[in-house]
């Protein structure tokens, strides 16, 4: 629980404080001091009278009355000290600096269960312990440095570790962000990350919050209570940016399809993010730059004016938004003649706008009002301009200044003199604009704000699928594992989804007959083995009766084989779509090429069921693959608006049947105008 003694508490007692500004409780001391609070300050300390100016107090029974606790003690001492706090003090917020709980050994974590029931059950709110703080317009209670400029419509930033809060403020700081708040809530023995977000929703004011939230993620204790407040602040306007640490494999496992295999904590993440229309990023520079980009106004289109001072960067900076789908349109030729004419000798005026070294501030400004004014085929203007020694850089950022003050679209600044023009950056970063210094670190940055998601968190599309079928079959398995291939097809149709005709069956003339009546060639596989083809299971293009009989005979004599399905040859491109049970999250849903290319090249999209058509849709463009579905090279692309329907069709399954924890359906065959389920698995748990 987060309550107002602790974001606005009107006194504040450090427990620990110290004339010693190294220490946590010396550090905090003065950054509460130099900060923004303005209630009353204890402090507490058993070996001074006096710490940093004002008056100590030899033990907390001696103190007033106060709201907030700072805790900066050994750990063995904390509960005795927070306990006489909370009875005979009044206190109802406490933030706990010191380490040596859950994080070292068993019996710290008692000790931190013991302390966080104490401060709950007092309706005291809790930060930490083995936390750096937190700081907002109302106090700066944290003993890391620096304290960044604070500002109501800064960014919101909530991280699980205290020393990469740190960290990310210092990238924040070089790019020019400024913060409303940070909470660093370490071992989270009360109030988690997404226990922050939940209050970051339920206090949002769209006239005085900010609308920036970035995140560093541990741990999430309850993904659909985070889905449920990430969604709803995105929804009111806000925009979230976060790094989820913690989701690669330490190693391999044995799994019973191609699902189990691939499906892993970082698709879950991806998954989760992609309902929420989170922006995920993996570095705390990636962090900082995504937040600078969402700091200005939104870029409208994909269409981006390069001005520069410099040939180099501005090719770079080209290619690397192509890879983001983000265009630099080519100027008119009657249109960048006429800019030429106002600019030095030299100057490439096509998009990019090469100013060439020389090119002043004068010439900086003009090219911006010419591009708003008369190059109406541009979204926003990214602007490179350093200092090669021959320009009046102050000159030019100052008018760098005014220009991105009126213009009615973004101006995106990347300067990159760290060194020659350090005074004028950082002067240019005070007037509270931002600066990306890299031009790749801002196309990055870029490419994930614009290819972002709308949340699709409680949505679920209206289409015939069949639940109350559903759940009779479900309900009518009696054993746990794989379900018999017919039963996994009356699923799959109850669902709408296309299915190839199959028969299966133990007694080869039925098959044979099946085999007649569809007409060859046929394919035949072996059921039972999970991994057909890794036992020679599946033979393709069966053009005869008598190769039929040979090969059933065969298949029937490979372990574990029960029966013989056999189906029409068909032709197409091989096709994916898995699912897993993944608890706390629901269903993962996978989708990429299918065959036996899906764990080789691991080239899958993952999102949380139920699937909109949007999710699915952002799913299959983000495959690397996409291309081979869109067609290229001559080649007919597949159905898309099918395959996406089927996606959302199973979506819908398994969200009304949890019992299924692992499908398979690969491949299902698609060209231009069909897309259909070939081979399925299915597992199931009661």
């Amino acid at each position: 629980m987060i309550n107002r003694e602790l974001v606005d508490p009107k006194s504040i007692v450090i427990v620990g404080g110290s004339n010693d500004k190294l220490k946590p409780g010396g550090s905090a001391l003065s950054n509460i001091i130099s900060g923004t609070f303005r209630g009353d300050l204890y402090v507490v300390n058993a070996k001074e009278d006096i710490v940093q100016g004002i008056k100590c107090y030899r033990s907390v029974e001696d103190i007033p009355n106060a709201e907030l606790a700072v805790i900066s003690i050994p750990a063995k001492a904390c509960y005795s000290v927070m306990k006489t706090l909370i009875e005979k003090k009044g206190v109802k917020a406490f933030i706990m600096f010191s380490a040596g709980f859950s994080e070292e050994t068993p019996e710290g974590a008692e000790m931190e269960k013991e302390i966080a029931e104490m401060v709950t059950k007092a309706g005291a709110s809790l930060i930490g312990p083995n936390c750096s703080g937190m700081f907002n317009l109302n106090h700066q209670c944290i003993f890391t440095k620096p304290i960044p400029d604070i500002d109501r419509y800064g960014v919101d930033m909530v991280s699980s570790s205290g020393g990469t809060a740190t960290f990310i403020i210092e990238s924040s700081m070089r790019v020019g962000l400024r913060f409303s708040s940070v909470w660093s809530v370490g071992n989270a023995a009360q109030i988690g990350v997404d226990d922050v977000l939940e209050y970051l929703d339920e206090t949002f004011d769209p006239k005085t919050s900010s609308r920036i939230k970035l995140l560093y993620i541990e741990t999430i204790k309850s993904p659909d209570r985070f889905l449920e407040h990430a969604a709803s602040l995105i929804r009111k306007g806000c925009q979230i940016a976060a790094i989820k640490s913690g989701t690669s494999e330490s190693g391999s496992r044995a799994a019973s399809s191609h699902t189990g295999a691939i499906a892993s904590s970082d698709l879950a993440i991806e998954a989760l993010f992609r309902k929420a229309g989170i922006i995920r990023c993996f570095s705390r520079d990636e962090l900082a730059n995504v937040g600078a980009v969402l700091s200005l106004p939104k870029l409208r289109g994909n269409n981006l004016a390069i001005i520069t001072q410099a040939g180099g960067p501005a090719v770079i900076l080209t290619d690397a938004l192509s890879k983001g789908k983000i265009n630099v349109p080519e100027m008119p030729k009657l249109l960048s003649e006429e800019l030429k004419t106002h600019l030095l000798p030299g100057s490439a005026v096509s998009n990019p706008i090469d100013l060439l070294g020389t090119g002043t501030g004068e010439h900086l400004g003009y090219a911006i009002d010419f591009c708003i004014e008369k190059f109406r085929d541009v979204d926003g203007i990214a602007v490179i301009y350093g200092d090669p020694g021959v320009t009046k850089v102050r000159e030019a950022y100052e008018i760098l200044d005014s220009k991105m003050r009126t213009s009615p679209i973004p101006i995106y600044a990347i300067l990159p003199s760290v060194k020659t023009a350090a005074k004028e950056m950082d002067d240019f970063v005070k007037k509270g604009h931002v600066n990306f210094i890299d031009e790749v670190a801002l196309a990055d940055a870029m490419s994930r704000v614009v290819t972002i998601n709308k949340p699709s968190a409680g949505k679920m599309e209206d289409l015939n699928v069949d639940i109350p079928k559903i759940r009779r079959i479900i309900d009518s398995i009696k054993t746990d594992g794989y379900i018999d291939p017919d039963t996994v097809k009356k699923l799959l149709k109850a669902a709408g989804v296309p299915c190839v005709e199959e028969f299966v069956s133990a007694n080869k003339n039925s098959v044979l007959a099946f085999a007649e009546k569809a007409g060859y060639p046929v394919v035949a596989k072996c059921v039972g083995p999970v991994h057909k083809s890794d036992v020679g299971g599946v033979v393709l293009n069966i053009k005869t009766k008598e190769h039929l009989a040979l090969e059933f005979d065969r298949l029937m004599s490979i372990p574990e084989t029960t029966e013989v399905m056999v189906q029409p040859m068909l032709s197409g491109t091989e096709l994916f779509i898995g699912a897993k049970y993944e608890h706390g999250y629901g269903h993962i849903v996978l989708c990429g090429l299918g065959g036996i290319f899906v764990e080789i090249l691991k080239d899958v999209a993952s999102g949380l069921a139920p699937l909109s058509f949007q999710e699915a849709s952002s799913m299959i463009h983000s495959l690397r693959a996409y291309k081979i579905i869109q067609g290229t090279r001559g080649q007919q692309g597949l159905n898309e608006a099918l395959f996406t329907e089927i996606i959302v069709r199973l979506s819908i399954l398994l969200r009304f049947a949890s019992e299924i924890k692992e499908m398979d359906i690969n491949p299902l065959l698609a060209n231009d105008k069909q897309v259909v389920a070939v081979d399925a698995r299915i597992r199931i748990e009661k």
